[in-house]
């Protein structure tokens, strides 16, 4: 659980365009009690947005298979942040309603939210940082705000990748071959010099995703037991 005095735990998650990175979180999110952010969907949300100031940048991004500005992704995950304790702290409230038998005057939606806020143990920041410019960036933004506690690397070949990425029917606009062959190059020349960055603070726990996903979950959940979450 999150004390409202606390930094934000956070964990980053990486690894190329369809290694199971989605997958895994909302699994670590159900069954230990985190919190799941994907950067990826705060973007796509933030594009859909109707009157979003960054809708256009994101698009053009997204279909280029480049990396989205920093300024906006961290501004959408700050916000995100942001949201979850104002959150918790309507969740406090709402507790001493509970506890003074004054419940009826929560709706069902009000408590499930207060719940989902107060058990939070940690964020899973699925996605991001990409490159040394998020990097920079979150360390410039973030640094004060929040608190990296690991990095899970998902490692996974490029062809699986894009197999898996064909196969998932999403309907999402970058989801085709030649931008998904776009988004691993991208991968390999900036986000895995991230994941490098990382090695060498000893903050990277590395997985193999290259077996069904129940068996990686496996394998993921331990490491976050081992680090106490």
């Amino acid at each position: 659980m999150q004390n409202l005095g606390e930094l934000p735990k956070v964990v980053f998650v990486l690894g190329p365009p369809g290694c199971g990175k989605g997958t895994q979180c909302i699994k670590l999110a159900k069954n230990l009690g985190l919190k799941h952010l994907s950067a990826g969907e705060l973007l796509r949300n933030e594009r859909n947005r109707e009157g979003s100031q960054y809708g256009q940048i994101i698009e053009s991004h997204i279909r280029n298979g480049t990396i989205v500005p920093v300024e906006i992704t961290c501004k959408l995950l700050e916000n995100s942040f942001k949201n979850v304790f104002r959150g918790s702290r309507f969740g406090l409230c709402c507790k001493k309603y509970r506890e003074n038998r004054m419940a009826d005057r929560i709706s069902e939606q009000q408590m499930e939210a207060m719940n989902d806020c107060l058990s939070a143990k940690a964020f899973l920041i699925d996605g991001f940082p990409r490159n040394q410019d998020n990097v920079e960036g979150w360390e410039h933004a973030m640094l004060s705000k929040a608190k990296v506690l690991f990095v899970l690397y998902l490692h996974c070949p490029d062809d699986i990748c894009v197999k898996r990425c064909l196969n998932r029917n999403e309907g999402r606009s970058d989801d085709n071959e030649e931008s998904l062959r776009k988004r691993i190059r991208t991968y390999h020349t900036q986000t895995m010099p991230i994941i490098e960055y990382y090695k060498a603070k000893n903050l990277v726990r590395q997985v193999s995703a290259t077996a069904p996903a129940d068996e990686v979950y496996e394998e993921v959940e331990k490491i976050f037991k081992n680090c106490g979450i």
